[in-house]
């Protein structure tokens, strides 16, 4: 699914001094793996996050998806393949707040020019939970059922990728816990998530961790996933 070789990216700042945010990052992330990304504040995690999801590029270095090497795409190109083939969830969910439920899960499918398919925008609702909260604006929700809405949204378009920026950092314990639960379900049914957190406890959902330091891959770790909560009680 993902493969990155010799990934770097600096940055410059106003003065003009050059900081590298990104050395000589390689690895590969097979189809269907869940992954967390954790490090300290300006390691390097939201850089690499911002390449993997199409939304900057690298100063050098190779990035492949699905086998196709978007490392120099221009940003029509990346825009493109963002709406065909990568969900987003974000810690301060970025819904419309002037608009329902429903319409905001179906936000993706507007923007990639297709037609939107009647029903779908509901199942997906249903899929996480909230099948009754369709005709709710934001603002009535939840935080818990907000990042709940942002999940359906994100799988609108049926991406093959989620990419997860600390989806749990603004909920309370119980609904974080539920948020992973149902990433977890999600990457059973052959997602591929990789997830941005500082908090070990989110990280013990994923099937593997990279750790980042100072703009460097420190650690490659595979580990044993939570399972979800149905498999627990054999349901």
């Amino acid at each position: 699914m993902i493969a990155v070789e010799n990934l770097e990216k600096t940055y410059r700042r106003g003065d003009g001094t050059p900081v590298m945010a990104l050395k000589n990052v390689s690895f590969t992330i097979g189809e269907g793996e869940f992954v967390t990304v954790r490090g300290a504040s300006g390691s390097g995690k939201s850089s690499l996050l911002n390449i993997l999801g199409c939304l900057d590029t690298p100063t050098s270095g190779v990035y492949r998806l699905a086998g196709e090497d978007v490392s120099n795409y221009t940003d029509e190109q990346r825009s493109h393949l963002r709406c065909r083939r990568i969900g987003f969830v974000f810690q301060s969910f970025n819904l419309l707040s002037r608009t329902t439920a429903l319409e905001n899960v179906e936000v993706p499918a507007l923007y990639s020019g297709e037609r939107i398919e009647e029903g779908k925008a509901a199942a997906l609702l249903e899929r996480v939970g909230l099948a009754e909260r369709g005709g709710h604006f934001v603002t009535e929700l939840s935080g818990g059922e907000q990042q709940r809405v942002a999940i359906a949204r994100a799988l609108m378009n049926d991406p093959p990728l989620l990419l997860a920026d600390e989806p749990t950092g603004n909920l309370d314990s119980e609904a974080g816990h539920s948020i992973m639960e149902l990433l977890g379900e999600l990457s059973n049914e052959g997602r591929t998530i990789i997830l941005v957190t500082h908090d070990e406890a989110v990280a013990e959902f994923a099937q593997r961790e990279l750790i980042i330091r100072d703009g460097l891959i420190a650690s490659d770790t595979l580990r044993t996933a939570k399972p979800p909560a149905s498999e627990k009680t054999g349901s």
